[in-house]
C-alpha cells in the first residue's frame, strides 16, 4: 500500500510528478495522462485548474486520498473506475459497478446510427430511438445530444443499470426525451422506432479469462458474456429490431473484431437488409453494422 507521505507537503506539480513516476515505474500504459486526471479528481479541478493551482500544497487528507487512488491504479483498476466518470462523446457520464467503461471505439456506433439517418432526413426530425442493454446510457445519450427532436428508450435487465442512466440523463439535461424501461433487450417494447442501436455482451465465455484486467476484473460479467460463440444477445437482437423498427428503419450494433459477417447474416436471415457495409473503428476493426428494415 502506497503511504499518504509518499505525496504529503508536496506541491500539486509535484505530486503530479511524482504520481507521474510511481506510474511509469509501475508499467502502466499511459502515465502522464493518468496522473493528472487522478489528481484532478482529488481536488476537483481540471487541467486549467491544476496549472493554476501547481504550486500550492497538498493537505494531508488530499495526499492520502492521492495515494489510495495510486494504489488502485497500479493493482489494474481504470481511472475511469476509480474517478467513477467517463466522457463519451462530450458527455461526463458517472459509472457504477453495473454498467461497462464507455469505450472510444463504441462512438463509432454513434457515427454510423448518425451518418445512417442524415442518409433519409435531417437531424432536426422528429425521431424515436431505442437503445437495447443501455448500461451508462451512453449511446442513447450521445445520440439524443445531437438530434434535438428525437426521443429514445433505453432499456436494460440491470435495474441498478438503469438507475445510473437515467442519473446520466438528468446530469446532461435530456431526461425529458429519454425513458428507461427494465427487460431484457426489446422484450417489454412495442414499435415504430426509427433507430435502434445496442452495444450488447459480445466476449465469447472461454475468452474472458484472457482480457486485460482492466476489463475482466472490472466490468461486470453479464455486459462481456456473449455466450458460448459470443453473440447469444445478436441472435435475440436482429428479429427484435426487425419488430420494432418501422419500414426504412435502422439497426446500428457493435461487434467484437471478427463478429461483423456473421452478425450481418443474423440480420439478412431475420429479414433485414445491409444498406451499406459495416464501419471501421479507429483501429480499423469493423466496428458497427448496420441493417435495415425494407422500405414499403
Amino acid at each position: 500500500m502506497i503511504a499518504g507521505e509518499t505525496f504529503a507537503a508536496q506541491s500539486v506539480e509535484a505530486a503530479r510528478r511524482s504520481l507521474t513516476n510511481l506510474l511509469r515505474t509501475g508499467n502502466i500504459e499511459t502515465p502522464d495522462l493518468d496522473a493528472r486526471l487522478l489528481i484532478g479528481a482529488v481536488l476537483a479541478l481540471d487541467l486549467t485548474g491544476l496549472i493554476s493551482a501547481a504550486k500550492r500544497p497538498l493537505n494531508s487528507d488530499e495526499a492520502a486520498q492521492l495515494a489510495q487512488f495510486a494504489h488502485r491504479r497500479l493493482a489494474g483498476e481504470p481511472v475511469a473506475r476509480i474517478v467513477g466518470v467517463k466522457e463519451f462523446w462530450g458527455l461526463q457520464l458517472a459509472l457504477s459497478p453495473d454498467t461497462l467503461v464507455p469505450r472510444p471505439d463504441t462512438e463509432t456506433i454513434v457515427e454510423a446510427a448518425l451518418e445512417s439517418l442524415d442518409i433519409t432526413g435531417p437531424r432536426s426530425r422528429a425521431l424515436r430511438i431505442a437503445d437495447l442493454g443501455t448500461g451508462s446510457g451512453a449511446l442513447l445519450l450521445a445520440l439524443l445530444s445531437e438530434l434535438p427532436n428525437a426521443t429514445g428508450t433505453a432499456t436494460d435487465i440491470n435495474l441498478a443499470a438503469l438507475r445510473t442512466a437515467r442519473g446520466n440523463a438528468e446530469r446532461s439535461g435530456l431526461a425529458r426525451r429519454a425513458h428507461f424501461v427494465a427487460c431484457n433487450y426489446a422484450s417489454a417494447l412495442a414499435g415504430d422506432f426509427d433507430l435502434v442501436v445496442s452495444n450488447p455482451p459480445y466476449i465469447p465465455s472461454n475468452d474472458i479469462a484472457g482480457l486485460d484486467i482492466e476489463v475482466r476484473d472490472h466490468d461486470p460479467l453479464r455486459a462481456l458474456d456473449g455466450g458460448n460463440d459470443g453473440l447469444d444477445a445478436y441472435r435475440i437482437i436482429a428479429p427484435e429490431a426487425a419488430r420494432l423498427l418501422h419500414p426504412g428503419g435502422m439497426l446500428v450494433v457493435e461487434v467484437g473484431h471478427d463478429q461483423s459477417d456473421t452478425v450481418a447474416g443474423l440480420m439478412t436471415s431475420a429479414g433485414l437488409t445491409l444498406p451499406r457495409p459495416p464501419k471501421t473503428d479507429l483501429g480499423g476493426v469493423r466496428r458497427a453494422v448496420i441493417g435495415q428494415k425494407k422500405p414499403r
